[in-house]
């Protein structure tokens, strides 16, 4: 585990310094804090809709560490984690991977990152035995990397791409409005 760990360590070291080339580098991205000190990150009105949907999937992290704090069934959380990650998370990462990912630099560390948390995160979402450690590893990944996404990725999109480019997208953006799944809320 100390190797597979050193190795991921070594690879978010790398597209930190290359973040850091490009002036890219907003600070530490390891603090995923909800408390953000700084002001709202500007996003250019293509990537606004996603932002939105970013605000709904950090919130089943929270609902998840709402529901371990209050002794929850661990069944009833994984039930609604498997409900958001079916109906929104999983055309999300399809959607950003068919519009916004090829937009990043072939061979890119943000590229590489980006492809493997997204992999990383549908395996924990359809793992089934241990759905403690899923859940908790879920909670963690998915909020470190939306984080990611609109810190570092975001960033460099908006600075490298041109008005066409934008615009060329504009079409593509389809926001699909969030429902809560008010069956068992277990998080209030």
């Amino acid at each position: 585990m100390f190797f597979t760990e050193s190795i991921y360590i070594f690879g978010f070291l790398s597209i930190i310094n290359e973040a850091k080339s490009k002036s890219l580098y907003c600070g530490p991205i390891i603090n995923t804090s909800s408390k953000m000190g700084n002001k709202p990150l500007k996003r250019h009105k293509v990537l606004q809709p996603i932002s939105r949907e970013h605000h709904y999937h950090l919130l089943l992290c929270w609902k998840i560490r709402t529901g371990f704090r209050k002794k929850v069934a661990t069944e009833r959380i994984k039930k609604y984690a498997d409900w958001i990650f079916g109906n929104y998370i999983r055309s999300h990462f399809e959607f950003e991977e068919k519009y916004i990912f090829p937009l990043l630099p072939k061979g890119s560390e943000l590229l590489k990152k980006v492809l493997a948390d997204h992999r990383r995160l549908t395996r924990l979402f359809q793992k089934k035995d241990d759905p403690i450690r899923s859940l908790s590893r879920i909670e963690e990944e998915l909020e470190s990397h939306i984080r990611f996404e609109e810190r570092i990725v975001f960033a460099d999109l908006q600075d490298r791409l041109d008005k066409e480019k934008w615009n060329s997208l504009e079409g593509e953006i389809v926001e699909k409005k969030f429902k809560e799944n008010t069956e068992d809320e277990f998080w209030v």
